[in-house]
């Protein structure tokens, strides 16, 4: 795969593209027109400091043709090291401003992920909201191995613009990097929890918290089971820390 690399920085080893919301939905547009693959990330904290661990998680993120910084933690990471991120453009973000768009463009969706009901529920509130939007068509993400080859011939079958995948992280990204040149959908994004949303069976953080970068302690409070991967913010801080003192260490030297 081809990266564009001229506007990025790298965290714990891991590039994310400086990109606004509109910026990013721009670059879609050309990935469309160009009509070839392209695997969008949207990497957040957790994911990367994973990522600096797991080589093969590090590389799949690396080669794809656009991150976003999805989250707080991936841009005061990117101001510790020197390099700010104009703006967070997270995966339901992302999402949400692709179907504005491509509900007056014309681009088809395919959903796929989530749990059966589900994606269904998430498909017909995006249309709700984005009249004139166009589903492809849906599948839910409990399928086994045997099932992924009449799933891909059915997304090849449509021909979608843009196929969502909601699978969570970082299962839905080691999916796309291995099914992307075979899917032949211009633009592939993993998005998370991001049909649970959609569909009203989990609740995104109320406007203030999102304001004050504390969407992940609402996360945690509403779903306690999720405290472990907590957990991972604050060995990212140290981690990116710990790279921003090596990083001013040998500039001075």
């Amino acid at each position: 795969m081809s990266t564009n690399t001229s506007s990025c920085c790298f965290i714990l080893g891991n590039r994310v593209d400086s990109l606004t919301l509109a910026g990013a939905v721009a670059r879609v547009d050309e990935f469309i027109q160009a009509g070839t693959p392209h695997h969008i990330v949207t990497l957040n904290a957790e994911i990367a400091y994973r990522a600096a661990g797991e080589a093969q998680l590090q590389a799949v993120i690396n080669r794809a043709h656009m991150v976003t910084a999805d989250g707080s933690g991936i841009l005061w990471a990117a101001r510790q090291l020197g390099t700010p991120l104009p703006e967070r453009v997270t995966g339901i973000d992302l999402l949400q401003a692709l179907a504005a768009a491509g509900a007056g463009k014309g681009w088809r969706f395919y959903f796929f992920g989530a749990l059966p009901g589900v994606v269904e529920k998430a498909a017909a509130q995006l249309r709700i909201g984005y009249p004139g939007l166009e589903v492809a068509g849906l599948h839910h993400g409990f399928i086994g191995p045997d099932a992924v080859p009449y799933l891909i011939k059915e997304i090849r079958k449509v021909k979608p613009h843009i196929l969502l995948v909601g699978l969570g992280a970082p299962k839905q990204e080691y999916f796309i990097a291995r099914h992307l040149d075979e899917l032949q959908v211009p633009v592939v994004m993993g998005v998370g929890g991001s049909f649970d949303v959609l569909a009203g069976v989990t609740r995104r953080a109320p406007a203030w918290m999102q304001r004050l970068n504390l969407e992940w302690l609402y996360r945690v409070i509403r779903e306690p089971k999720r405290y472990k991967r907590a957990l991972a913010l604050p060995k990212f801080m140290l981690a990116v820390r710990r790279e921003a003192r090596q990083k001013r260490k040998k500039e001075s030297s």
